[in-house]
C-alpha cells in the first residue's frame, strides 16, 4: 500500500509541477467582467518616439479571409476558426500605438445618416440661423488586409509512459495564423507598405492517472491534468500587434512618415528594421533560428564510466573523464577534434586497471544552426596502461547530443565504442575476438 501511495504521490506532483500555473488557478467559482488581456508589446522606440504628426488613417474592413471552421472530432461546427471582428482589433492596435489617428470608416453609413438626422433637426427647430455641422476627417491612409491564413495542427506531438496501472502522458498541438495588412495612399492608389506577420497558437494537456487493485474486489482509481489552449483572439491581436509596430517601423525606414528628434531617431528605425529582416531570414518554421551559434574553436571536458567486454565476466562500470579539442571546419556541420583522458576497468574478483587514452576524430553535426543537435563521430586512437607500458591502438565511434546554453557554452552527452585491434587489454588473451571497451559520459565545451 505504501508504494502505491508513493505512485500516486508521484503521479500528482509530475501533474502539478509541469503546469503549476494553470493547476493552481482552477475556475471554481464565476468571476467577474474585467478589462480585456493586454498583448500590446510594441518595440521600446515606437513607445519613445511619438511621429512629428499623427498619420489620419481609415479603415474599412479588416476581416478573417480563411473561410475555415472550428476543426471538430465528430461532426461539423458552424463555428469560425478565426474572429470576424479584425477591424475592431486593428482599430483598438493602432489607437494603441499612439502613431496614428484612426477614423470611422466600417460603418461609416451610420455615421452620414446620423450628421444628416442632426442637419435635419437644426433647420426644423433653427431655420436659417443653426449651425453648420464640421467637415468629417479625410484620411491619407487607407489601411487593408486581413487574417488570409489558419493552420491548424501544423506540429502534433506528446509522449506518456504507464507501468503497472500508473501512468503520465502529455500531448500538445501547434496552428498557426498569418496576418497581412497593407497601407493604400488614398491620393495616388499606390500601395505604400505591405507586411506580413504569423503567430503560433499553442494548446497542451497534461495528465496523470492512477489504476491499480490494490486488494481482492478493492480498486484504487485517480486522475488528474490539465489543458491549456492559447486564446485565438488574442493571438489575433497579437498578430495585428506586431503588424502595425513593423508597418511604423518600415514606414519611417523608407520615409513615409517621420518621428520625433530628426535623422538620428529615423537611424535608429533602419538598424530596428534591419535587425527584424535579418531575423525573419534566419528563422524557420516552428521558430526554429537559423544562425551561425559555434565559433572556431572548442575546448570542452567531460566525465563518465567505462566498461569492458573482454575475456573475464562480471564486468563493472567504472568512473572516468577527458579533456578535447575541437576544431570548426567552414561548413558547420563539419569538426575535428582531438582528445585524452583517464579510466578504469574492472571485472569482479578478475581484473582492475587504470588506463590513459587519446583518440582524434572526425564529427558531423547534423543540425549545426540549432541549439540541439545530435552529432555522430568515428576516429583513431590509442589505449596505454597508466605507467605507459603497453599501448593499444584502436578505432572508435560514437553519437550524442549537444544543447547550446548560450553561443559560447554547449552541454553534451555521449555514447562510444573502442573497438581494439588486440585481445591483450585484460591481460588475457581468449578466442579470436578483440577487446572493445564501451564509454558513456556528459560534459560541457567552451567555444572561443
Amino acid at each position: 500500500m505504501k508504494k502505491i501511495l508513493l505512485l500516486l504521490y508521484v503521479m500528482v506532483s509530475f501533474a502539478i509541477l509541469t503546469s503549476c500555473g494553470a493547476y493552481f488557478n482552477q475556475p471554481y467559482q464565476q468571476t467577474k467582467a474585467r478589462i480585456g488581456e493586454s498583448t500590446s508589446s510594441f518595440n521600446s522606440l515606437i513607445k519613445e518616439f511619438q511621429p512629428k504628426d499623427k498619420i489620419i488613417v481609415g479603415v474599412y474592413k479588416f476581416r478573417d479571409q480563411t473561410g475555415q471552421y472550428k476543426p471538430a472530432e465528430n461532426g461539423s461546427t458552424f463555428s469560425t476558426a478565426v474572429t470576424q471582428g479584425g477591424t475592431s482589433i486593428l482599430l483598438k492596435s493602432l489607437e494603441e500605438s499612439k502613431w496614428f489617428k484612426p477614423i470611422e470608416r466600417e460603418n461609416i453609413a451610420n455615421l452620414l445618416n446620423e450628421r444628416q438626422i442632426i442637419r435635419s433637426t437644426r433647420q426644423e427647430y433653427e431655420g436659417n440661423k443653426s449651425k453648420k455641422m464640421p467637415p468629417l476627417l479625410f484620411a491619407g491612409i487607407i489601411l487593408e488586409g486581413g487574417v488570409i491564413s489558419y493552420d491548424s495542427n501544423i506540429i502534433t506531438g506528446g509522449s506518456g509512459l504507464r507501468y503497472f496501472g500508473v501512468g503520465a502522458s502529455n500531448q500538445y498541438r501547434e496552428d498557426r495564423i498569418t496576418v497581412y495588412l497593407r497601407a493604400v495612399s488614398t491620393s495616388s492608389g499606390e500601395i505604400l507598405k505591405n507586411v506580413y506577420v504569423s503567430k503560433t497558437i499553442l494548446s497542451q494537456s497534461i495528465s496523470a492517472n492512477l489504476y491499480r487493485f490494490v486488494s481482492l474486489r478493492r480498486l484504487l482509481e485517480a486522475e488528474t491534468g490539465v489543458t491549456k489552449t492559447e486564446p485565438t483572439q488574442l493571438a489575433v491581436k497579437s498578430a495585428i500587434d506586431k503588424a502595425v509596430e513593423q508597418l511604423i517601423i518600415e514606414g519611417v525606414a523608407d520615409g513615409l512618415w517621420v518621428p520625433q528628434g530628426g535623422k538620428n531617431i529615423v537611424d535608429l528605425f533602419k538598424k530596428e528594421n534591419e535587425k527584424e529582416i535579418k531575423d525573419a531570414e534566419s528563422t524557420l518554421l516552428h521558430n526554429r533560428k537559423q544562425e551561425k551559434r559555434r565559433d572556431r574553436f572548442a575546448a570542452g571536458g567531460g566525465m563518465g564510466v567505462s566498461r569492458i567486454l573482454g575475456d573475464y565476466a562480471n564486468s563493472t562500470y567504472q568512473f572516468g573523464f577527458d579533456f578535447k579539442l575541437k576544431y570548426m571546419f567552414d561548413d558547420p556541420k563539419f569538426s575535428f577534434w582531438g582528445t585524452i583522458g583517464r579510466f578504469e576497468l574492472n571485472n569482479k574478483g578478475s581484473f582492475h586497471e587504470v588506463f590513459l587514452t587519446s583518440g582524434l576524430n572526425f564529427e558531423y553535426l547534423i543540425l549545426p544552426k540549432d541549439r540541439f543537435s545530435p552529432y555522430v563521430y568515428t576516429g583513431i586512437g590509442s589505449i596505454s596502461r597508466k605507467n605507459l607500458s603497453q599501448s593499444f591502438f584502436k578505432f572508435q565511434g560514437g553519437v550524442g547530443v549537444e544543447y547550446l546554453i548560450t553561443n559560447k557554452i554547449g552541454i553534451y552527452a555521449n555514447a562510444e565504442g573502442n573497438m581494439l585491434m588486440s585481445d591483450d587489454l585484460d591481460r588475457q588473451i581468449v578466442g579470436e575476438k578483440n577487446d572493445v571497451v564501451w564509454r558513456f559520459g556528459a560534459g560541457v565545451n567552451v567555444y572561443f
